[in-house]
């Protein structure tokens, strides 16, 4: 019985020398620890504490109860080096090194894998931000300059009649007196909320419609800008009228990035009618 429970403190103590932040005094589940959870090893356990063998080190706080942390006192490594050959303590620390070196390998393959998707993340971002602008209206082009009179001297532009005057582009109210381009422009925001809701309630498939098929559906008109597609996708959706489900896959893999929409921290990549 004695020599049991001798090696029990042996093997307990070298497995305490090769972990010095410390180990559970008992093993859990799926935890290490310094002894097997079980009644046999209850005294030994017990003689290591009333023998100054191990002491606390630490706390680990991973799990929902924090436990203590044990490690080698001065008579521990004593009773471990005075029982035990130093080779097979030095054997133990070379298996503790191998199985921290196949955890530092996942470890570098978990940041290389943050590292890519990061990357992915702000290649989308820089391919997504140029295009939230909202739409321009164009410039009028100057008139063009009066013809001159005989002689070299400049004419002077004779009063508008009421056939030929052309309104400022810029007076009276929304789109009245734009130019055609303008108010193609102006049209747009008022015509598209409408047939973003009807394409939507009219599609059959899936309920989520991808956002570069929602867009080349409205493109009806060469003054459709993916900014103006994007503003009214964020009103509709602040209205309550639809919902921008996000993209869950990975960056990289996103098809056709510039349609996609940054609503806070999520990247949105479908539309679908709110039920």
């Amino acid at each position: 019985m004695a020599d049991k429970l001798t090696q029990q403190i042996l093997d307990a103590l070298g497995r305490c020398a090769a972990e010095p932040i410390g180990l559970p005094l008992f093993a859990g589940k799926t935890e290490p620890g310094l002894f097997p959870n079980a009644s046999s090893a209850k005294p030994a356990a017990q003689k290591c504490l009333a023998d100054d063998l191990v002491r606390i080190v630490g706390t680990d706080a991973k799990n929902k109860a924090p436990r203590d942390l044990y490690g080698l006192t001065e008579k521990g490594w004593e009773f471990l080096l005075a029982a035990v050959n130093p080779k097979q303590v030095l054997e133990d620390f070379v298996r503790v090194l191998e199985a921290r070196q196949g955890e530092i390998g996942e470890l570098l393959s978990t940041a290389r894998r943050m590292a890519d998707s990061l990357q992915g993340l702000k290649d989308a971002v820089a391919r997504v931000l140029p295009s939230v602008t909202a739409a321009k209206i164009q410039e009028p082009n100057p008139p063009a300059p009066f013809p001159k009179k005989e002689g070299g001297a400049e004419p002077e532009p004779s009063a508008p009649s009421a056939l030929d005057f052309s309104p400022s582009p810029f007076r009276g109210g929304v789109g009245e007196g734009l130019l055609p381009e303008a108010t193609a422009v102006l049209e747009i925001p008022a015509i598209l909320a409408p047939a973003v809701l009807a394409y939507l309630a009219d599609r059959s498939g899936p309920t989520d419609c991808p956002l570069p098929e929602l867009f080349r559906a409205l493109a009806l008109t060469d003054s459709l800008t993916i900014g103006a597609f994007h503003d009214c996708l964020r009103q509709l959706c602040a209205d309550g009228a639809i919902s921008l489900p996000a993209w869950t896959g990975p960056l990289y893999a996103l098809p056709e990035p510039q349609y996609a929409l940054l609503i806070g921290h999520g990247i949105a990549y479908y539309a679908s009618l709110r039920s």
